[in-house]
């Protein structure tokens, strides 16, 4: 039967979701002990949106054809096999008829973390991306608003990016500080490759007063990589939410 599974993961020690030639994916990991509920033979996995190397997930959904299961049961098996990576199965659903992982999405929302302090982080090394100087949020916030609603994103696309075209509705950039840290919230239906990552770079310079606040709609019109800032690291983005239509109802 095909499931939906919820999954957490920590990005650090993976080459990103999709398999790779070199190195461990986390799709890899997630196939291999799916396999050993089905006999041996690897399922096929659609996942909602394939993270980069070093990218986390707190809510990530994959979608598996496996035997029919009790869903914690399911979940428990699974994490059984995916020890010790660190990956796990938070919850799982049978999927409504028709249902895709990837195509059925109506809205994913990533999360940025900045460490804003003198000090690196070290509890939260390979969590977050850490700024030592001293970032005004609030400017980051309203520098934010230029990019929201139906643009071209080319400005804050990947130049490996692989999407037909760079037109995307960005429907929310929030930017908040919560003691040392500034986080960085956006939703959309889909991203660019690098988009979230992209618009974190730019906004710092905002908040470090290398940029005004009405750069940003400079850079968006540009529609040009050039343009823009640099591509925030990895180890700060979160994949923090999709929302399917119909909705998925977890047991």
């Amino acid at each position: 039967m095909l499931w939906a599974i919820e999954l957490e993961y920590d990005g650090t020690p993976f080459m990103g979701w999709q398999r790779q030639k070199h190195g461990i994916a986390i799709q890899q990991v997630v196939e291999e002990a799916a396999a050993k509920l089905c006999d041996g033979v690897i399922p096929a996995s659609i996942v909602a949106g394939r993270t980069d190397a070093g990218v986390h997930a707190l809510a990530q959904i994959v979608q598996l054809d496996l035997p029919e299961f009790a869903p914690h049961r399911l979940c428990e098996a699974l994490n059984a096999h995916l020890r010790p990576h660190p990956i796990v199965a938070l919850r799982a659903t049978a999927a409504p008829p028709g249902w895709n992982a990837r195509f059925s999405a109506i809205s994913r929302s990533y999360r940025y973390i900045i460490s804003n302090r003198p000090a690196p982080a070290a509890l939260e090394r390979n969590r977050v991306w850490h700024v030592k100087a001293k970032l005004d949020a609030a400017a980051m916030q309203r520098a934010a608003q230029n990019l929201l609603g139906h643009h071209d994103f080319s400005s804050f696309r990947a130049a490996a990016c692989q999407a037909k075209s760079p037109m995307r509705t960005l429907d929310a950039l929030d930017v908040t500080r919560q003691g040392d840290q500034v986080i960085i919230t956006a939703s959309a239906r889909s991203f660019l490759h690098h988009q979230v990552r992209n618009m974190a770079g730019s906004l710092k310079l905002v908040g470090e007063g290398k940029w005004p606040e009405s750069a940003l709609a400079t850079v968006l019109e540009a529609r040009s990589r050039a343009a823009a800032g640099p591509t925030a690291p990895p180890q700060g983005l979160y994949f923090t939410q999709i929302i399917y239509n119909p909705k998925l109802i977890f047991q």
